[in-house]
């Protein structure tokens, strides 16, 4: 199963944690997993490599995490860029919940 969850700080996404595999399908075939890696990896180059705001950024085989300071996290194109991947997300796994949870916190 995977576990998606964002962090809040006064009312502003400041990051977000994808852990583990979906187990929908086989390893390398399971487009579930595939599509939530795409999207956690877009938030990742959009924020590092286009906007050139450095987050913290960890992966590993079944795990991303990303975080921004809030400062960064409010500004404009990083709030629609981390609105665009949570409503993402929730389109992806609307009909999932046997494979994926996902859930909001306040701060890291």
């Amino acid at each position: 199963m995977t576990k998606i969850t964002f962090f809040k700080k006064e009312k502003t996404f400041i990051g977000f944690e994808v852990k583990g595999h979906t187990g929908k399908d086989e390893y390398g075939k399971d487009l579930l997993c595939c599509q939530i890696s795409t999207v956690a990896q877009l938030a990742v180059l959009g924020i590092n490599d286009v906007l050139k705001t450095k987050a913290f950024v960890e992966i590993s085989d079944g795990y991303l995490v990303i975080k921004l300071g809030l400062k960064e996290a409010q500004e404009e194109k990083i709030k629609f860029l981390m609105e665009t991947c949570y409503q993402s997300f929730k389109s992806i796994i609307q009909d999932e919940q046997k494979f994926v949870k996902m859930e909001v916190k306040n701060d890291f």
